[in-house]
């Protein structure tokens, strides 16, 4: 029981520094310290080995693609591309439904294959000038962003996601299992989502909470910049602006190339198309160093978190939480469940925790003589929910790009990614796969 507690401790005390506003170096350096201290691991080698080797597999697998995506959205910042996106998007809505637009299109770009945090780059400097536009409280933005990342996009039938590849993998189920459940549980959790949307946008409003709220953490002077009216300010056609990001989505769907590569050569198209709006060389000298500068930040900040979550792998509380699972009596499709829900939420991953599970379970699945498929698609629905808790590394990266925090932004996040899906799953899904659908 003390094991497990260690656990329980390690994750309030993360929620509790992260609220505090604690940053992310020291905030995973004393929780993995503490967690050390508890769970009697020897705390130097502990640090050296585990910590360090999952912070450092993580900085080796994203180290490119977030230096290519904060690249990508320094252009579209420094040539007004971003901007041009945002006017025409906020007369498409006539300034209402922002959160709900942004979370279908990041949804669509998702489900496209693209990954969810090259849309954190591509997505920021378009919301931002869009909340700005409309002054509305930027608490929104990262839920909004998140939202369209990891929740209907990551768990519907046909997805590139890697949870429904990883089910794919270790079930041998095709990319559309349990369809007609999966379809249903898209569309209750869209729902659902939206109606948050709509009425927290029309909260913030009420409350007076704008733009420039001064409880806000403050933008960087230099983003601040780009609100500055400026005479003959110069952007590109909407059309020409939506370009780029078309290239991405042709050359990584259509054509199949790595998403590194689609991300180059959307930099590539971006920088040819807005050279009249960008000027001299000096301005894309000064994007280059600004998507160097914002990638380094948001990749160690999620890197040093995930390396807490190496620490918390360590324990023997984990070890003894998947023994625990492994012996629920439950019904069969509530096993799964619960299951990959506390395995994603140890690991603070999504992938993570249905890679674990899977590899700890998945006789188990197919021993209990149910329908697979039905397992398939609740574990991609189970793996959005519990791993959504504050230490999620996602959460970090959106947190950095956005200069927000878990005081100012976490609850929308925890609603729209963490108590949705949990409805989701246990009222619509499982009895769905119950009866058969």
């Amino acid at each position: 029981m003390y094991d497990v507690l260690v656990l329980v401790i390690a994750l309030a005390l993360f929620t509790v520094l992260a609220f505090m506003r604690v940053s992310a170096m020291p905030l995973a350096a004393i929780v993995a310290l503490v967690t050390c201290i508890l769970a009697g691991l020897p705390v130097l080698d502990t640090i050296l080995g585990p910590f360090m080797d999952s912070a450092a597999s993580y900085v080796a697998n994203y180290t490119f693609i977030f230096f290519l995506g904060a690249l990508f959205s320094a252009v579209y910042e420094k040539s007004n591309a971003a901007k041009s996106i945002a006017l025409f998007l906020s007369k498409l809505t006539k300034g209402k439904h922002i959160c709900v637009l942004i979370f279908i299109v990041v949804s669509l770009l998702t489900y496209g294959g693209i990954s969810g945090f090259v849309v954190y780059f591509v997505m920021y400097p378009i919301c931002l000038q869009l909340w700005h536009e409309n002054n509305m409280s930027r608490k929104l933005i990262p839920a909004a962003i998140t939202a369209g990342c990891w929740t209907i996009s990551m768990i519907a039938p046909g997805s590139p996601s890697v949870q429904n590849v990883v089910a794919m993998k270790s079930l041998g189920t095709p990319a559309t299992a349990a369809l007609r459940v999966g379809i249903v549980s898209v569309i209750v959790e869209a729902v659902l989502i939206i109606l948050w949307f709509e009425y927290r946008e029309r909260a913030l409003r009420k409350k007076g909470l704008v733009f420039d709220d001064p409880d806000l953490p403050p933008l960087p002077e230099a983003e601040k910049a780009y609100f500055v009216p400026k005479e003959d300010e110069k952007m590109p056609n909407v059309v020409i602006a939506f370009i780029p990001i078309a290239v991405i989505l042709i050359l990584f769907n259509g054509f199949k190339i790595p998403v590194e590569a689609a991300v180059f050569f959307g930099i590539l198209a971006a920088c040819v198309l807005f050279k009249p709006s960008m000027g001299s060389l000096k301005d894309y000298i000064a994007a280059a160093n600004k998507g160097g500068t914002d990638a380094i930040g948001a990749l160690m900040n999620t890197a040093i978190v995930v390396g807490f979550g190496g620490v918390a792998k360590a324990t023997p509380g984990f070890t003894k939480v998947v023994d625990w699972i492994l012996h629920l009596n439950i019904s069969p499709y509530m096993f799964v469940a619960i299951a990959v829900a506390l395995c994603a939420g140890m690991c603070g991953s999504a992938s993570g925790g249905m890679g674990i599970a899977f590899d700890a379970l998945k006789q188990t699945f197919i021993d209990l003589g149910v329908n697979l498929e039905y397992v398939h698609r609740i574990s991609t629905i189970a793996a959005g929910t519990l791993d959504t808790l504050p230490h999620q590394g996602g959460q970090i990266t959106i947190f950095a790009l956005t200069h927000m925090d878990h005081k100012s932004a976490y609850f929308d996040i925890a609603i729209t990614q963490l108590v949705i899906p949990l409805l989701t799953v246990f009222l619509v899904t499982i009895p769905l796969c119950n009866i058969g659908f």
